[in-house]
């Protein structure tokens, strides 16, 4: 029976998903897979939390909305989130912080390769040192190919480096607390800037999600980047998760972007390059066109 783990997760997104009445929809359907015995023959929770999350994203394709399951257990302190500090913090370092690629390319052309934006409160010392070593580049290549997303706060960090006054990039609603959040490049950052004149090519693929989706959409409406290669994955609600089981979390959007210049986000649409190239060619037609620039 997995009727305790599905009216788990309806109440989670009663109280949580960003929009209420989709949560509602979502939480009918669930129901009513359940009750035609559609979760009955899962053979593990692996399968199970595939076949939810398929429901799951019926309604409206929300990305972010999943159910995940977990090798490791997850535990029962009686805390609302599932989320293990300790565990990220060392994932994250052994990750190098999301940095993959940091190299100065003949003809002083910058290449930031990132695979995820790691939380600022742990990944801003190794972001500074990044954009401190490529600072004095004649331009920069951001690679956001492989990039599944991460902080609103380390997408602030990196814009922070590549503007010379204070912009404002992005706000996110966030429901449970129905209160919008700014976020602003910095006032002031460790050691040199890249600066806001000189130019930086974004590389994106069908992959690039969520905070990488930000951050292109932020430099894309700012005009402060070209975007070259795919159409992104198109997720703009951030969330949290919580416990479902021991072995299963809810992922549930609690928030959306809305950009403060289109007043709009790339929820389920993408963001989409000013040069569509495929992704594995995007690096090439960036780069020549750097070193034109």
């Amino acid at each position: 029976m997995r009727e305790p783990e599905i009216e788990l997760l309806c109440s989670q997104l009663a109280s949580y998903y960003v929009f209420p009445d989709t949560a509602a929809e979502i939480a009918t359907v669930l129901r009513t897979r359940l009750a035609e015995g559609a979760y009955a023959d899962a053979t593990d929770d692996e399968e199970f939390a595939a076949r939810v999350t398929k429901d799951l994203q019926s309604v409206n394709g929300d990305k972010h909305l999943r159910l995940l399951y977990s090798e490791a257990e997850v535990p029962d302190n009686g805390e609302q989130f599932a989320f293990d500090m300790v565990a990220y913090q060392k994932e994250a370092e052994q990750d190098a912080f999301g940095i993959t690629k940091i190299e100065r390319l003949e003809g002083n052309i910058g290449l930031l390769k990132l695979r995820m934006l790691h939380d600022a409160e742990i990944a801003t010392p190794a972001v500074t040192a990044a954009m401190n070593l490529i600072a004095h580049t004649d331009a920069l290549i951001i690679d956001l190919r492989d990039n599944v997303g991460g902080d609103p706060n380390t997408v602030a960090l990196i814009c922070s480096y590549l503007f010379d006054e204070r912009f404002h990039l992005n706000d996110i609603y966030d429901r449970p607390q129905d209160k919008t959040e700014q976020y602003w490049t910095l006032p002031h950052v460790p050691g040199p800037k890249f600066g806001g004149k000189k130019p930086i090519y974004v590389l994106t693929s069908s992959r690039t999600f969520s905070a990488a989706e930000e951050l292109s959409y932020n430099l894309q409406q700012t005009k402060r980047a070209t975007l070259i290669g795919e159409t992104t994955r198109g997720g703009a609600h951030p969330g949290s998760r919580y416990r479902v089981g021991p072995h299963l979390k809810s992922a549930v959007p609690n928030g959306r972007s809305i950009n403060p210049i289109s007043g709009t986000n790339w929820e389920a649409v993408g963001v989409v390059p000013h040069i569509a190239v495929p992704a594995d060619e995007a690096f090439e037609v960036a780069y020549e066109k750097a070193l034109k620039a």
